[in-house]
């Protein structure tokens, strides 16, 4: 069983022309990674979306006379402000990102330990085969997410390294530069998990699948689509009898 394992992975046959994987251990793994966006979820609520200023107590409270645009009246107080260290979260996004990285190719999906884990999980189950390729589209999308999110809680460490490398003040080191919804991201990324762990619905996908439909992706629907075995012989079929009958 585990030479099976380690031969097969959640691959139907890695060396077809259309790369089939189990769509139950797919499912499977979007569960399992789905305690990443839960945890940046909770960074979130408590850090960025938190309050930050704390008023110390027994601080004297003095008016200024001034208000705000909206007609708010402005205090001098004396006030702490609490600073966040994003260095676990940065590792467990790094980690994300490696994940949906090495589940796009066939030899680096074996560096994948929830690969491995959802294939282990799923072994006893009949598999239910889908094309790589829509998967692979639907975590380049997770990527780029993670990406974004990555540099939104390390945005001077990236600009110093950016500014580094051009010998130029491309991007400021004292503020965050990157725009105030990149925090939105990663709701999106714990939905589209969601998603697909619960009901096996890749929303990527049926990206993929609408891109390749109205042309801007060259490839057959059998490549596109979520489509088990089954599905794709009696499309093939019709293909071939379509072809038999413009030669009659």
């Amino acid at each position: 069983m585990l030479k099976y394992h380690f031969h097969t992975l959640w691959f139907r046959d890695k060396n077809e022309e259309v790369v089939f994987i189990n769509k139950h251990a797919v499912q499977m793994r979007a569960g399992l990674l789905l305690l990443i966006p839960i945890y940046m979820v909770t960074v979130l609520l408590t850090t960025v979306l938190a309050p930050t200023w704390t008023v110390l107590p027994n601080t004297l409270v003095e008016e200024t006379f001034d208000m705000t645009q909206d007609w708010q009246i402005i205090y001098n107080v004396q006030a702490s402000r609490t600073l966040f260290e994003y260095s676990v979260p940065t590792m467990v996004l790094f980690y994300g990102l490696f994940e949906m990285i090495s589940g796009m190719f066939v030899r680096t999906a074996y560096l994948s330990p929830s690969i491995h884990l959802a294939t282990f999980l799923t072994r006893n189950k009949p598999p239910k085969w889908e094309p790589l390729k829509p998967k692979r589209f639907a975590w380049i999308i997770g990527a780029s997410l993670i990406t974004a999110c990555l540099l939104f809680f390390n945005p001077d460490s990236f600009a110093r390294a950016l500014n580094g490398l051009f010998n130029t003040q491309l991007l400021p080191t004292d503020s965050n530069w990157m725009p105030y919804y990149i925090p939105f991201f990663v709701w999106v990324c714990f939905l589209l998990m969601w998603l697909e762990a619960v009901f096996g619905f890749c929303l990527g996908c049926k990206m993929h699948w609408l891109l390749a439909k109205i042309g801007i992706f060259k490839q057959h629907c059998y490549d596109c689509m979520n489509v088990d075995f089954e599905q794709r012989a009696w499309m093939e079929e019709r293909k071939r009898l379509a072809e038999d009958l413009k030669r009659k």
